[in-house]
């Protein structure tokens, strides 16, 4: 009898743990080009409480533990490099509070980012939250973790930055919490109390977190997207400038993609706007395509093609499998906007040298503060040839992040050497310590940020 096994069924319930090796080898890989590493079992939580007592078997046997949102990072970043426990955190997906007058939500980490859309739709409909235009199944919890953006990256930034207040299993089994909830006086400031930035970036090696609070911003009534269209890839960063100094767009983006062959070279620059009426809309609209960008086109460096109300939002993740067989992953890059220009040209000669047509986004994160630039890479499930291209392609990208001067985000194995190559000693030094201190044993995803 295998008695972890056992520990875990009586923690959880046997309905949801499994040793299965058909269960494990779903949970050893995810979407993307990573290699698979099988777990040794899967657990998945109903409480808190749970997931302590999870945990501090874990330490008591010196067993990894892998914490898992939605799957759905593409990176491997949830991939059990060294075996162990994956905990399937979707099970913890109560919406536990929606404070409509202070604007937040109090959520545990498996709620989706489909399953907070529509409960807003149903019961807020005043209120809205900063959504990634991932696949439905991804969790919030999962994308602030990265320091993930959504569609209201600009102007309010990271979806990290909208965090109100955390609570966080500890690698020792200790539950904490951060923010004026630490204080039981709700969850609505993260902020004055000693900010404790442990737990968002460190790719779930410092502890799991089980609750959380997010900003909620005002839901317009209406919506659209407005599309310009230039040749000149040397004039993005001078637009995407005049436009955010409008701070108008509730969300910018620019793409440029080989797929269909007659938007080839061609960068098209997204701006979606929301008002509470017509007239609103009106203004928002003629300040933006006139005011702002009515030059480019008197002088034929650009052309407006036209804007569309009430579409859903903008769902990136639908535009980047070109390959049959379905698959696709990227490298983002976390990028000043005036790198827009070699981000381009150095990421299609990437994609072309590995034959994969190429595809380019950026996102504009803050008031032009910085741009989330990401190169996709389709390759064919069924086609380990097309897999090892894209995997190349992707260890050249994170490299070329390097180069042009940007932090690759959410990189996977290979990225996370390249940061760590080039983080300032000081930095490491203080990294390593902390990792030290709060997981002396190395349980908590191993394999990733390995410091020591």
């Amino acid at each position: 009898m295998d008695s972890i096994y056992n520990a875990l069924c009586d923690i959880v319930g046997k309905e949801y743990c499994s040793n299965l090796p058909e269960e494990i080898y779903i949970y050893s890989y995810d979407l993307g080009t990573a290699e698979p590493k099988k777990p040794d079992y899967v657990v998945s939580p109903r409480t808190v409480e749970e997931i302590q007592k999870i945990v501090l078997l874990a330490r008591d046997k010196n067993i990894p533990l892998v914490p898992l949102g939605g799957g759905l990072s593409l990176a491997g970043l949830a991939i059990p490099q060294k075996g162990g426990i994956v905990i399937d955190l979707k099970r913890m997906d109560s919406i536990i509070e929606v404070n409509e007058r202070a604007r937040y939500a109090v959520i545990e980490c498996g709620v989706s980012q489909g399953q907070l859309i529509s409960y807003l739709k149903k019961h807020h409909p005043n209120l809205t939250h900063s959504e990634p235009g991932a696949p439905p199944a991804a969790t919030v919890a999962g994308n602030i973790i990265i320091h993930g953006q959504g569609d209201l990256a600009h102007p309010y930034g990271f979806s990290s930055d909208m965090v109100l207040g955390l609570e966080v299993v500890l690698p020792s089994g200790d539950i904490i919490r951060i923010g004026s909830c630490a204080l039981g006086s709700g969850w609505f400031t993260i902020h004055p109390l000693p900010d404790i930035g442990l737990f968002l970036g460190w790719c779930r090696t410092t502890g799991i977190i089980t609750k959380l609070s997010i900003k909620l911003f005002p839901a317009k009534k209406i919506r659209g997207t407005g599309t310009f269209v230039v040749e000149d890839e040397e004039l993005i960063p001078e637009i995407i400038y005049k436009i955010t100094h409008t701070q108008i767009p509730e969300d910018i983006i620019v793409y440029s993609r080989a797929i269909p062959p007659f938007a080839k070279g061609l960068h098209h620059i997204t701006v979606n706007l929301a008002a509470d009426s017509e007239k609103e809309l009106e203004f928002k609209q003629e300040l933006i395509w006139d005011d702002t960008l009515g030059e480019y086109i008197k002088n034929d460096l650009g052309g407006y093609l036209g804007f569309t109300k009430e579409l859903e939002r903008p769902q990136i993740s639908k535009t980047s499998d070109y390959k049959k067989g379905g698959g696709f992953e990227y490298v983002g890059g976390i990028m000043p906007i005036d790198t827009y220009p070699q981000c381009y040209i150095r990421g299609r000669e990437i994609s072309e040298k590995h034959d994969i047509p190429y595809t380019v986004t950026a996102r504009i994160i803050g008031l032009a503060h910085s741009m989330m630039f990401a190169w996709t890479y389709a390759f064919n499930r069924a086609d380990e040839e097309t897999i090892k291209k894209a995997r190349e392609a992707l260890y050249e990208t994170d490299e070329l992040v390097i180069e042009l001067g940007g932090v690759i985000w959410k990189p996977g194995i290979y990225g996370q050497r390249l940061v760590m190559d080039r983080l300032h000693p000081g930095t490491k030094n203080l990294m390593k310590k902390i990792k030290t201190i709060i997981d002396p044993l190395g349980i908590m995803n191993p394999g990733n940020w390995e410091l020591l």
